[in-house]
C-alpha cells in the first residue's frame, strides 16, 4: 500500500513537531520522541520528492531527531546512564524548546483572535466634556432630574386615560407634525409673558401623546440652554418654569 502524506506549510520545524504530536494524540509533556521521527523524516522527503526547497531549520531538527533515536537503540552502559543524568541529552533539549514553542504559538493564536475580533468592533471618538459651571446650579431649584422624570411619566400617563379604546379606528390618521423648535418659542414666550408656567398648564395644553413628547423635549432643551429654570418651592409641590436670564429671554430658536 502506497503511503500518501498530505502537504501543509509550516512555520518551522518546531510547528511541524506540534502538528505531528497533536495529530498522533500524544501528551507533549510525556512524549517519546523518537515515535514522531519516522513521521518527520517521510514529511522532509516528500518536499524533496516534489522538488521544494527544505530549509536548514528543518534538517537540523531531522539529524537531531535521528541522532536521539539512534542513541535508544543503543545500548546504555551504566556510565553514559550517568553522564545523561548530569548533562542535559538531545531530547530534552529539544522538547524544552518545543514546549516554549508551544506557549509562545498559543499566546500569538490568541492575540490573533483579538485582533479579528477587533475588526467587528467600532468605537466612538472621545468626546471633550466641559466642566459645568457653578451656573448650572441655578438651573434646578430645589428639583431633581428623577423628578423631572416622573412628571413626565405623568403626563403620558393622564393622555393615556383619556384614550377611549371603544371609539373607531379611522382608516386614515391624520399626520400632526410638531416642533421641537416651534413649541420652544411658544413656551418661550409664554414664560415672558406670564413671568412664570406650572407643568400642569402646558400638560393641559397638549391634546396628543406626540404632542406631550415634543412638548417635554423642548422644555429640555430650554434648560440646557439656559433660557429657562425648573422651580419647586416644595417638596411635592407644583413645578414652575421661570425665566433664566433678561438679556436671552428675547431671542428666538429654530
Amino acid at each position: 500500500m502506497e503511503l500518501q502524506i498530505k502537504i501543509q506549510n509550516f512555520q518551522g520545524p518546531f510547528d511541524l513537531l506540534l502538528h505531528l504530536i497533536k495529530k498522533n494524540q500524544l501528551d507533549i509533556y510525556n512524549i517519546n520522541i523518537s515515535e514522531i521521527t519516522g513521521q518527520y523524516m517521510e514529511y522532509i522527503e516528500s518536499l524533496k520528492e516534489m522538488d521544494l526547497e527544505v530549509t536548514s531549520e528543518f534538517i537540523v531538527i531531522a539529524s537531531t531527531l535521528l541522532q536521539i533515536k539512534s542513541r535508544e537503540l543503543l545500548p546504555k552502559i551504566q556510565d553514559e546512564e550517568e553522564e545523561e543524568i548530569s548533562e542535559e541529552n538531545p531530547e530534552k533539549i529539544l522538547l524544552d524548546k518545543l514546549i516554549e514553542y508551544k506557549k509562545f504559538k498559543n499566546v500569538a493564536s490568541y492575540l490573533k483572535g483579538r485582533l479579528e475580533k477587533g475588526f467587528t468592533v467600532f468605537s466612538k471618538k472621545p468626546e471633550i466634556i466641559e466642566k459645568k459651571e457653578e451656573e448650572d446650579k441655578d438651573i434646578f431649584i430645589d428639583v431633581t432630574i428623577l423628578e423631572l422624570y416622573n412628571l413626565y411619566n405623568e403626563l403620558i400617563t393622564k393622555y393615556k386615560d383619556k384614550i377611549n379604546l371603544s371609539n373607531t379606528i379611522p382608516e386614515e390618521i391624520e399626520l400632526e407634525e410638531f416642533k421641537i423648535g416651534d413649541k420652544m418659542n411658544y413656551l418661550k414666550s409664554k414664560i415672558i409673558e406670564n413671568k412664570s408656567l406650572s407643568f400642569s398648564q402646558i400638560s393641559k395644553e397638549c391634546s396628543c401623546k406626540g404632542e406631550v413628547i415634543v412638548t417635554f423635549l423642548a422644555l429640555l432643551e430650554l434648560i440646557r440652554i439656559k433660557i429657562v429654570k425648573v422651580v419647586q418651592e416644595g417638596n411635592f409641590k407644583e413645578i414652575y418654569l421661570e425665566r433664566m436670564k433678561e438679556d436671552e429671554a428675547d431671542e428666538l430658536y429654530y
